[in-house]
């Protein structure tokens, strides 16, 4: 009978130590098959399969037709207008769409050939009046106008009112969207 050589302890390697053990290389190549695995089954789910499988009979072949784009560009530059305390027919509510040009504003056009000229690249046309200029004490008149909605792709929600020289010119930069109260 042979008799096996005696058991011999084997010295850690290098990196490992008695807290820590070696890792295998081992590793690397599980990664690597994983890696492998996913590429393939995605290889395998984007297989070109023949046109016929996916045919059938009560299936249309006209193409579908292109989104509209009116929605879009009606919805892009629509305001609401408030005003109150300016008088007569001036006080109310009043809806201004532009490009197309539409709504309950009384002078749509006007409103949005103005507001077309005031937005330059950089400035915007509803901001407040400046804080660092003087403004003469004169008093416009007790009217105010709030406006919300969305212009040129930004959202507005701007308030005006008549109580000092830089507020009356800010109002009047936006006639007709605002009404003019000019005397």
């Amino acid at each position: 009978m042979s008799q096996s050589p005696p058991a011999v302890a084997r010295p850690l390697p290098p990196t490992a130590s008695p807290s820590r053990p070696a890792r295998p290389a081992t590793l690397g190549r599980l990664l690597l098959g994983a890696a492998a695995s996913l590429a393939a089954a995605a290889a395998g789910t984007l297989a070109p399969v023949a046109p016929d499988a996916y045919a059938a009979e009560s299936v249309s072949r006209t193409p579908l037709p292109l989104p509209s784009l009116t929605g879009a560009l009606d919805s892009a530059d629509r305001l609401t207008v408030t005003v109150r305390e300016a008088g007569g027919r001036a006080d109310g509510t009043f809806v201004l769409r532009c490009h197309p040009q539409g709504g309950s504003h009384p002078d749509a056009s006007g409103a949005c050939g103005r507001l077309d000229r005031r937005t330059v690249w950089g400035t915007d046309p509803f901001a407040p009046a400046g804080s660092q200029g003087m403004c003469t004490m004169q008093y416009g008149g007790p009217a105010t106008a709030h406006v919300t909605g969305t212009w040129a792709g930004r959202r507005v929600d701007a308030t005006f009112d008549r109580r000092n020289g830089c507020e009356i010119a800010r109002w009047d930069a936006l006639v007709p969207v605002l009404p003019d109260l000019r005397a």
